[in-house]
């Protein structure tokens, strides 16, 4: 992609490329007294019969254990996608377990190349097939089920029909009225600048916020040499409200999407320290309705609202 488009603040790559959310969306009626949509949480999640939703395991295993009546359809459908995931995992496994075998009997009987790879190629496959077996199969949550990438979904909580909603929805922002081709020709709009939110995002800045609730971001650093990935928390401990742009797409044929991207700015001094140059925003909780719902404020006031951010001190670490 050429520098006039990374200019104009299309290429946004250089900021959270991924990000540790509350994949659990009953965390936000808890808290905010917000409505599920789990009518749209069941689209995405039986918009195609032969692909699995693109969800964090916090995501599906929240939607797998929903104990209300009214997600029956949600909870059958993410009780699906896990079932064929282990259906799948298992197959593989008896594969690669079969592969391992067979090499060590043609060990036995005259060491060749090939049967010494299966064997290693087929037990490191086995080690991770196994781990990735028992995590499927897992119900304990852990912090890192809420880790997002570019593509996945995630809760994000918006205003809606004069209330609070929360809507699944794909991290990386594709805005109403563009191509599909937008995706691939602007792979990094799943972070808006906060200097482009009036140039790039001008048709959601001011009309479609939402917020995620997300406790670290991950980054890519250059360290003596090397590429590193760094964790930034806030040393609060507690999870941020961070400000987001979102979107409908729709096409002829009736394709609905629902994607978001994380509002960013200038770092503070620790992070621009630990070799970063963005910043996350986490607004205050009490700024959250003017935020979200539309027309409340004035573009000075939205930006108002941005500047008088949480100020948080972000302690890092080098991700596993």
């Amino acid at each position: 992609m050429g520098t006039h488009a990374a200019r104009r603040g299309l290429v946004e790559q250089d900021m959270c490329y991924s990000a540790l959310v509350e994949a659990n969306y009953r965390r936000y009626v808890d808290r905010f007294g917000a409505t599920v949509s789990l009518e749209e949480f069941t689209r995405q999640a039986m918009a195609d019969p032969g692909k699995r939703p693109k969800w964090p395991k916090g995501l599906r295993d929240a939607a797998a254990a929903d104990p209300s009546p009214r997600a029956h359809a949600l909870r059958t459908a993410a009780r699906f996608w896990i079932a064929r995931d282990v259906a799948a995992t298992e197959r593989e496994l008896a594969e690669q377990r079969e592969r391992v075998a067979a090499g060590r009997r043609a060990l036995s009987r005259k060491p060749t190349k090939k049967a010494a790879d299966d064997v290693r190629i087929g037990s490191n496959r086995i080690a991770r097939l196994e781990a990735g077996l028992a995590d499927l199969r897992r119900t304990r949550p852990e912090a890192a089920d809420g880790r997002i990438y570019p593509g996945q979904s995630a809760p994000v909580m918006v205003w809606q029909d004069g209330r609070r909603v929360v809507l699944p929805m794909r991290y990386q922002c594709r805005p109403e009225g563009k191509p599909e081709s937008w995706d691939r020709r602007f792979p990094g709009t799943y972070n808006a600048r906060r200097e482009s939110l009036e140039r790039t995002w001008k048709g959601q800045f001011g009309r479609t916020h939402g917020v995620v609730l997300a406790s670290a971001f991950y980054e890519h650093v250059q360290r003596d040499g090397r590429d590193v990935v760094l964790e930034f928390r806030p040393d609060t401990g507690g999870p941020m409200l961070v400000a987001c742009l979102w979107s409908r797409w729709t096409d002829e044929e009736g394709g609905d999407l629902l994607s978001f991207a994380t509002i960013t700015d200038e770092p503070p001094p620790e992070i621009a320290a630990a070799g970063h140059d963005r910043c996350i925003i986490p607004i205050r909780e009490e700024h959250l309705d003017r935020w979200l719902v539309p027309g409340a404020a004035t573009p000075a006031e939205l930006f108002a609202i941005l500047d008088d951010r949480e100020r948080l001190h972000f302690e890092h670490r080098e991700a596993a």
